[in-house]
């Protein structure tokens, strides 16, 4: 993933030891001091990896007396094949699957239709405004990846804020909305790559939107049926009566498999490894041994919080690239306009889609009772939350501008340049923000109160969609019963017709607990 520069005069051993020495070490550094700042008001983990990076970059590059200035080389293929694979299987393997499910199409309204409202928005904007600015040379495949890159979010910040328990719908919708905003800018990049650029027209957008769909639902199925497979193998074989070594490390590799086989037939990744990290713990979990469970659970989660101080701890040492500000040609006043262009044009296209998006939702959840209901400050949250730029806007930059992090265009170093300032400035100043105001906006003491859900029999649950043992007329009967059910409380019919299939046929096929139902 990074190195540090021959430039450093050290010999080969040294030279690939020294780095990961260090890197260790300021990892170690980062969990003591971001344990020590947790009840801090004003920081947060990122923010400390950040900051840390920054002290480490400017010591290396004291010893080195500025003959290296690439302390560290990015190379955004291994950020995607090593790095992300396991903050994204993390996130759908510890997700509430109640809530996130309950609340899946405003989040798919946030995570797909947000983000193209955002991308086209900053890519418009950009394409306007910075040749008034005196920067030119980018092409239309720039901006359109430019759309892509600051439309691609990063919530961690305000998660660390939000309580599950208290604020559970909240939570979910800035959660799910967060993993499925990374899916989409990554869909939504790849896609740009390969349309023809000089026809931009209607036919284009609709193209890139097919080509969404597309991907969005071969990967997810791709993920669902990865995930069903460990858990049938599971529940066949029972591994845990000889090791439960074998279960995790099954586990493991079959969830790293799903994102691999994405990769390799051009799917997304991410979205295939999140559904297989939700299938995974809704039925695998639960045919392994009770020590097994509560390894996998620790295992996922250290290595998703490895990965992610590394890649803040990276970012703010990357800032140092002295090299890059040297390439960039633009006059500081140009570069400030630049900055200030995107900054807006991020707030903009957040606030585009966050609002108008929130009211449909809350239209087509009117009949789901007042918790379901997202207020006017939870929108104020959910706003805010997709503010902060983080590691997948860097990775896309990386991937457009460079070469394995090298460049020697002034015009890529530049935009290099720029959206690691964005990045910063984001996650330093709204991330230092982030837990006054949603304490103002959200006061601790303020619980919200789940919605209960119409009382559903056991019996009822277990009645099959259709029996062939009853009348046609009866079947008639239930049937219209559904439809009506499904235009009254769509989201509800959905999800209690879903816990039917799973009780009845899912669950004795690839296992699950009866009482854990999704």
């Amino acid at each position: 993933m990074a190195y540090f520069d021959s430039a450093m005069n050290l010999g080969n051993d040294h030279g690939r030891v020294i780095p990961v020495t260090v890197f260790v070490a300021v990892l170690c550094l980062c969990l003591v001091i971001g344990h020590l700042l947790k009840e801090n008001r004003w920081v947060n983990e990122s923010i400390t990896a950040i900051f840390i990076g920054c002290c480490t970059g400017i010591v290396i590059l004291l010893v080195s007396k500025g003959r290296s200035s690439h302390i560290l080389r990015f190379d955004e293929e291994l950020f995607f094949i090593y790095l992300l694979p396991p903050i994204i299987f993390n996130a759908g393997f510890q997700v509430k699957k109640k809530q996130f499910f309950h609340n899946f199409l405003t989040i798919l309204l946030f995570g797909v239709i947000g983000v193209f409202i955002s991308a086209f928005l900053i890519t418009a904007g950009s394409w306007w405004l910075f040749p008034k600015f005196g920067f030119r040379g980018l092409t239309p495949r720039d901006y359109l990846a430019i759309g892509a890159i600051f439309s691609a979010t990063d919530t961690v910040c305000t998660l660390q804020v939000l309580h599950q328990d208290e604020t559970p719908l909240l939570y979910s919708l800035v959660f799910g909305e967060g993993v499925v905003n990374d899916a989409t800018t990554v869909v939504l990049f790849n896609a740009v790559q390969k349309i023809d650029v000089t026809r931009l027209d209607g036919w284009v957008a609709a193209h890139i939107f097919g080509d969404f769909l597309y991907l969005f639902s071969t990967s997810t199925v791709l993920g669902v049926a990865t995930g069903l497979l460990t858990a049938y193998v599971l529940k066949g074989l029972y591994f845990g009566k000889h090791s439960s070594v074998r279960e995790i490390a099954l586990m493991m590799l079959m969830a790293y498999l799903s994102y691999m086989l994405a990769e390799v037939l051009h799917l997304s990744g991410i979205l295939t490894v999140f559904f297989c990290g939700i299938v995974m713990s809704h039925y695998a979990w639960h045919n392994v041994t009770e020590s097994s469970r509560i390894t996998t659970r620790h295992a996922f989660s250290t290595m998703s919080f490895i990965a992610e101080t590394f890649i803040f701890l990276y970012v703010g040492m990357d800032a140092l690239d002295i090299e890059k500000w040297k390439m960039s040609k633009l006059s500081f006043g140009t570069s400030l306009g630049i900055y200030s262009t995107l900054m807006f044009l991020i707030l903009l296209g957040r606030a585009a889609f966050v609002f108008p998006l929130s009211a449909l939702s809350n239209y087509m959840n009117r009949n789901a009772g007042t918790s379901s209901a997202i207020t006017f400050k939870h929108q104020i949250v959910i706003w805010w939350a997709g503010l902060m730029r983080g590691a997948v806007s860097i990775a896309l930059a990386f991937k457009q501008f460079t070469y394995s992090g090298v460049t020697s265009d002034p015009i890529n170093a530049t935009m290099v340049t720029i959206t690691i300032v964005i990045v910063l400035f984001s996650t330093i100043v709204f991330g230092f923000l982030t837990k006054p105001i949603i304490n103002h906006l959200l006061p601790h003491h303020e619980h919200n109160i789940l919605h209960r859900e119409p009382t559903v029999s056991k019996e009822d649950l277990t009645l099959p969609l259709i029996s062939l043992d009853e009348s046609a007329a009866t079947n008639i009967v239930r049937a219209k019963e559904s439809l009506s059910m499904l235009i009254e409380s769509p989201v509800y019919t959905i999800h209690y017709y879903w816990r039917k299939f799973d009780d009845c046929y899912m669950r004795p096929i690839f296992g699950g607990a009866r009482s854990d139902r999704v």
